[in-house]
């Protein structure tokens, strides 16, 4: 194990500066139903967006980013996304004011409207009706839809974007609402709470390996499930034997989802960088960091030949309360303190790239993604 890490990590460190170099070459080159929750708030599309992606590291902050760019590259700036020519900061509360969770943080970017802990798509505190979520208007409007993470795929942050329950924890009810109601086109995540059986009954086609994911047959295939494993996906530290990597997923998604006459919306989730922040665990949650901004990276390659695409990449809040103490070069941990093993207030940055990222400054609130995404989306994937 140990010498499979040494190489991930030296050939990290080699293909450091070539990343970054694609990066800033490529800088360079609804309405709601009538029982929905937030009908009133949703905004007109006013852009050219025909495709939106949405990169979420959970429990990613400043210094997580600091951390690991010092260790990818030697220098803090140099992931993916930080060559990105808009930026800003986001607030993280819930309904309450209080501090967040994923499930009321992501139903903020995903909704609009902020909730309480715990809760995904619904409007509580509120009348406690559904809140339409960017996935289902935007697939609405005739775009394919997706969503990606390496935790295990019925976690609360994808859930915020597909389902409609008062409890992060009622997992049946969360598969339920993938399969028979939203029903995104893509779901690639850890195999927790689903059932291949229910996954096949409802058309999907079904995935469980890194081999019968690259196999797929991406310009027939509209609806495919990847359940990698039986719970969260592992740590890219302790490798993934059989199963793909964030970027290998994130790759195979937008050849799926480029096939889409109307454009696409996706959403792809670096989910364990926060498991490896509750337990203050510094190279897990670089590495995992590393592995979200190099799946950015392939995004952005993407993004090259398909211009009328926006990519926001923030977090849902941070955790640990990590702080950069001392850059100890390109390859080596730096050094960090923690403050807390639970997550902080702490606002988080954003960063955008493409059609109507310009939307992107200053200190937003987490709300402010939803508009972004909604404002900047054009309706039917076509320019206007």
């Amino acid at each position: 194990m140990e010498t499979g890490v040494i190489r991930r990590i030296r050939f990290h460190a080699c293909l450091s500066l070539c990343i970054v170099a694609v990066c800033y070459l490529v800088i360079s080159s609804i309405s709601g139903c009538s029982k929905s929750g937030n009908r009133a708030g949703l905004p007109d599309p006013e852009g050219n967006a025909r495709n939106v992606i949405l990169f979420i590291g959970d429990g990613m902050g400043v210094g997580q980013i600091k951390a690991a760019g010092m260790y990818r590259a030697g220098a803090e700036g140099t992931l993916s996304f930080e060559a990105f020519p808009h930026r800003g900061f986001i607030s993280t509360h819930n309904a309450e004011g209080e501090l967040t969770e994923s499930a009321a943080a992501a139903t903020a970017m995903a909704t609009g409207t902020r909730v309480s802990n715990g809760v995904l798509g619904l409007a509580i505190p509120g009348n406690g009706m559904p809140l339409e979520s960017v996935l289902e208007l935007l697939g609405r409007q005739g775009k394919r839809t997706g969503l990606v993470t390496t935790t295990f795929i019925t976690h609360a942050t994808p859930a915020a974007f597909a389902s409609h329950v008062a409890s992060r924890d009622d997992y049946g009810s969360i598969a339920a609402a993938y399969l028979n109601d939203s029903r995104p086109n893509l779901l690639f995540g850890g195999g927790e709470h689903i059932r291949q059986s229910d996954v096949k009954e409802a058309g999907y086609t079904v995935v469980t390996d890194r081999a019968g994911m690259v196999r797929l047959n991406t310009l027939a295939e509209t609806h495919v499930f990847g359940i990698f494993g039986n719970g969260h996906m592992p740590f890219e530290y302790d490798g993934l034997g059989s199963l793909p990597h964030l970027t290998e997923m994130t790759q195979v998604a937008l050849r799926i989802l480029e096939n889409a006459p109307n454009g696409f919306f996706l959403m792809v989730e670096g989910g364990r960088i926060d498991h490896a922040c509750h337990a203050n665990d510094t190279i897990r949650a670089v590495l995992e960091t590393i592995e979200f901004s190099d799946a950015v990276a392939i995004a952005l390659d993407w993004a090259r030949s398909h211009p009328e695409t926006l990519i926001l990449v923030t977090a849902d809040h941070e955790t640990g309360g990590m702080k950069v103490v001392k850059n100890n070069g390109a390859g080596v941990i730096p050094t960090v303190s923690w403050s807390t093993s639970r997550h902080t207030a702490a606002n988080v940055p954003v960063y955008g790239w493409g059609v109507g990222a310009e939307r992107v400054s200053g200190i937003m609130e987490n709300t402010e993604i939803f508009k972004i995404m909604m404002k900047s989306a054009t309706p039917h994937g076509s320019s206007r």
